[in-house]
């Protein structure tokens, strides 16, 4: 709301190179209650005074010698980039006052001054001006707002399911009948967790998921959620894509060898279990005020299954995935283990790659 004081206080320049004038309208409006009043009667240096001063408005003077008001009025569109011109003009032809107005200026004074018109103009003429800041200062912090909403529900939601979310914020579930879904767990953690603080703790955990949520993102997987020590991600949602198991693999062991070197230069000696399967997954948002992107279905249980009952340090994976995954990596058969839930299952160890990157990434149409 613009009190009275507000429009008391605003900025406002007298442009006129009769000084008689200056004179008149500077006391006028003084004895009016405005604090803030300057003056020039050098119309060439309007533009770098407001550049500097940033008026509320400008009382300026059309017929001046060297430069007139209307020169100085394209020279004030090249500062007031929203276009709105806080002048109000001075002019003693009533032919220029239609001009005047089309060249951006906002209001008009005639001459000689009627003293009374001279206030009630400069008082609704910075009112308006008033209202146009406060309008343009609330407009861009609401821009301000959603953009941090939108970088929130980023940070929390695929971007395409945001996008879906924002056009309707209605149920969003959907069905994947091929994704690989990966599971790891850092081993022996609880116990590491007793000789830290807080801090240190949150510190640690931060660094690590870190480095596996650049891995997720160059290898082109969703990184779904964090549980205490263990990371979740999948590869194949939101978007389908044919080489969900290489980049799955690619994942995996990248998370060993970042792991390995976090270790080497801290002083650690964090291990990682990891479990991959692939199957059918249903992904969908959950929750009305604080949104998560969750997966479930039997491609999550196995692949949690794969990682529960592994090897330390190792990838522990299923037959489905291993068969996925051709020949483009090495592996190691551990043999047909008793899956709680799943009974006996044929499952494999991811040992390294064997003819290095995966062609680029296929996007199903």
């Amino acid at each position: 709301m613009i009190t009275l004081d507000d429009i008391h206080n605003a900025k406002i320049l007298i442009v006129d190179d009769q000084k008689a004038n200056i004179l008149l309208l500077d006391r006028v409006l003084r004895t009016a209650g405005y604090a803030f009043v300057a003056s020039t009667m050098d119309p060439t240096e309007v533009c770098e005074i407001h550049r500097h001063n940033q008026y509320d408005l400008i009382l300026l003077d059309l017929a001046m010698p060297v430069m007139d008001g209307f020169a100085v009025m394209e020279g004030l569109k090249a500062i007031e980039k929203d276009g709105y011109l806080p002048v109000l003009v001075l002019t003693a032809e009533p032919e220029h006052k239609l001009r005047a107005l089309q060249a951006g200026a906002r209001d008009f004074l005639a001459k000689p001054f009627d003293l009374a018109e001279v206030l009630m103009r400069v008082h609704n003429m910075l009112e308006v001006r008033l209202l146009h800041l406060e309008t343009k200062r609330l407009y861009e912090a609401v821009v301000n707002e959603k953009k941090i909403s939108e970088r929130l529900l980023l940070n929390v939601l695929p971007r395409s399911v945001a996008e879906r979310l924002k056009a309707d914020p209605g149920i969003i579930a959907d069905s994947f009948r091929d994704v690989t879904v990966l599971f790891a767990d850092i081993v022996g953690f609880t116990e590491l967790s007793e000789n830290l603080s807080p801090e240190e703790l949150v510190a640690l955990l931060n660094e690590v998921f870190s480095l596996f949520d650049g891995i997720t993102e160059r290898r082109g997987l969703e990184k779904i959620k964090t549980i205490g020590d263990a990371y979740m991600a999948v590869a194949g949602v939101p978007t389908p894509v044919t080489d969900h198991a290489g980049r799955a693999a690619h994942m995996a062991l990248d998370m060993l060898q970042a792991l390995q070197r976090f270790n080497a230069e801290n002083g650690y000696e964090l291990q990682l279990r990891i479990g991959i399967h692939s199957g059918a997954a249903v992904a969908g948002v959950i929750g009305k005020s604080k949104f998560i992107y969750d997966l479930w279905g039997d491609a999550v249980n196995t692949a949690s299954r794969m990682e529960s009952q592994g090897v330390v340090a190792h990838t522990q994976m299923t037959e489905a995935t291993r068969k996925k995954l051709g020949e483009s990596f090495e592996f190691e058969e551990r043999g047909a283990i008793d899956i709680k839930g799943k009974g006996e299952m044929r499952t494999w160890f991811l040992t390294g790659r064997k003819d290095g990157e995966l062609p680029a990434s296929r996007t199903l149409q």
